[in-house]
């Protein structure tokens, strides 16, 4: 079987996984940019791999099922570490936890309407939602480092990271809501 490019790429972030839990770990200012940058060359991947599938009809059952599993898998690590080294804290967990159990609740979902061969799309506001999301997530990576790099004032760039993460939560309630009254509406008709 040959892999297509939008499978390699979506394979690649799979794999880059263990890494960037690995370059966390990492002392001082490269366990900041190092993730950081392979949160984003993540992040990034997941958008071409989409694009490039679409615009070369290259769409696969293969990137099907890999792709919100790669997807699912770096942004759970990432929370999950920044919960650990407690760059996410006291209130702030709860826009992590809210994010995790909506990829959970909605995979779920997606799998067992699969079965009955109900797709369910991603709307343009889910869309914006992971931008906004990655994109906070990309900001807390930076840790200690961002906050040399980057002068807001009065405010510093883990402040903006917290304050987008929670936009992602609030976005998160609203597609996962929106998600899950059209699953129940075709699991009982």
């Amino acid at each position: 079987m040959k892999l297509k490019i939008p499978n390699i790429l979506t394979i690649g972030r799979i794999i880059l996984v263990p890494i960037f839990i690995i370059t966390f770990y990492l002392p001082g200012a490269l366990g900041d940019w190092i993730p950081f940058l392979i949160f984003l060359l993540a992040s990034f991947t997941d958008f071409l791999d989409g694009l490039l599938a679409r615009l070369y009809k290259e769409e696969s059952r293969l990137g099907e099922l890999l792709d919100p599993i790669a997807d699912k898998i770096i942004v759970a690590s990432a929370l999950v570490l920044l919960i650990m080294d407690q760059t996410i804290i006291d209130h702030a967990v709860i826009a992590a936890i809210i994010i995790l159990i909506r990829e959970i609740l909605i995979s779920g979902l997606r799998e067992y309407l699969a079965k009955f061969q109900v797709s369910m799309p991603v709307t343009s506001l889910a869309k914006y939602k992971t931008f906004i999301q990655m994109f906070a997530i990309a900001i807390l990576l930076t840790g200690e480092s961002g906050n040399n790099l980057v002068n807001l004032g009065n405010y510093d760039v883990h402040s903006l990271g917290i304050f987008l993460l929670w936009i992602a939560a609030v976005l998160t309630l609203y597609t996962g809501y929106d998600y899950v009254k059209k699953g129940i509406g075709h699991a009982t008709d």
